[in-house]
Parts: structure tokens; sequence; C-alpha cells
């Protein structure tokens, strides 16, 4: 049973804890999968792992390291069949992951056009591509992406830029538009209900 009470912080709650978590280990870490169980059920099904303090609407619990290669060529299509073949059961009320990503500048828009546009016939050509000239330009930086979605229907993405002067503060980044593929792809393994 999930609660369906949930604030409307809570999602944005659960995934800054994710963060923080995932930032503990530092860069270079794979995608990592967690599953958004309500901490009152947590706290009466598995006490052990609630701190008795603990007054967050939802834990996160890290998954097991997701089966994927070191292939960058193919990580994506690995990462997104493992999603479409994943339920949870009904007393997780969401999921999030968390993934490092390039992120390119502005202006990097008309070098990944001429990267993939005479390979447009090939697309997985193309992708490549734009993938080697993502990961070679000059004003590429390193950041982490971190999608949740609950069974309610709340979904967000926060994007966390990977910095060398960072002052151990947290910034996490939103976007109305950011990573709408994969907040479908997590809000799908939610849609069927499995009770195990």
């Amino acid at each position: 049973m999930t609660d369906a009470h949930l604030s409307p912080d809570a999602l944005g709650s659960a995934l800054r804890d994710v963060t923080e978590f995932v930032d503990a280990t530092g860069w270079g870490q794979p995608p990592m999968l967690f599953a958004l169980v309500p901490t009152a059920v947590l706290a009466q099904t598995d006490p052990d792992l609630v701190d008795e303090y603990d007054d967050s609407e939802l834990s996160p619990i890290a998954q097991e390291q997701l089966p994927l290669s070191d292939d960058p060529d193919t990580v994506n299509d690995e990462l997104e069949h493992v999603l479409a073949t994943t339920q949870w059961p009904t007393a997780v009320a969401g999921c999030a992951l968390v993934q490092e990503i390039i992120v390119l500048p502005p202006q990097a828009e008309t070098d990944l056009d001429e990267a993939f546009e005479p390979l447009m016939a090939d697309p997985d050509a193309a992708e490549a591509a734009a993938r080697a000239t993502a990961h070679s330009h000059p004003g590429q930086q390193p950041a982490r992406l971190i999608a949740g979605a609950l069974r309610d229907g709340q979904r967000l993405a926060l994007l966390q830029l990977r910095s060398e002067e960072s002052d151990g503060r947290l910034e996490l980044l939103a976007h109305p538009d950011l990573a709408p593929g994969l907040l479908d792809a997590l809000a799908a393994t939610l849609d069927a209900d499995h009770d195990y």
C-alpha cells in the first residue's frame, strides 16, 4: 500500500536525499535506481531501516547495481531496456534514477548539427557522432541528472553541475522541460500494480 497523501514537496525532498547519497560517493558512478517508499510504511515493515527522528515522507532505497555495460554507445539503450522491464511492488510510491551526463552550452548546438546532419540516414551513426562531439566539445560540463516519478503523477528532474570550486553545498537546478523521456520511462515502471 502507498501513502496517497504525500505533500507537493515529497518528491523534491526525496530527490535531494538521493543526490546527497550519490554525491557522497563522488563522481564517475554508474546510473543508480532507487525505490521511493513512504517512510511510515517502511517504519512498519522494516523499522531497523528508519531512524526514529526521520520525519521525511519518502525514504529512498538504493537498488542493486544496474546490469549496464561500460560502453557509452550502448548504455542508453541498455538503460532504456532496464526501465522498460522494471516493475515495483505496491508499497513503492515512486522511483528515482541518477545518471551522469554531459551538458553543453547553447552555442554548441551548431557543432552538434554539423556532426550528425551528414549521417541522418543512419540514426545510430548520427547519435554516435553527436555523442563523440559532445564528449570532445571544449564547453562540455559533467553533470548529474536526477529524475523521479511518483504513482500519484508527480514528476521532477533536477540537474547537478560538477564544479571543481564546490564549497560543499549541493546546488540543484530544475527546468520544466528537463528529461521528459526519462520521466515518462520512470512513470511507466509504476503503472502496473504488482503485490510481491
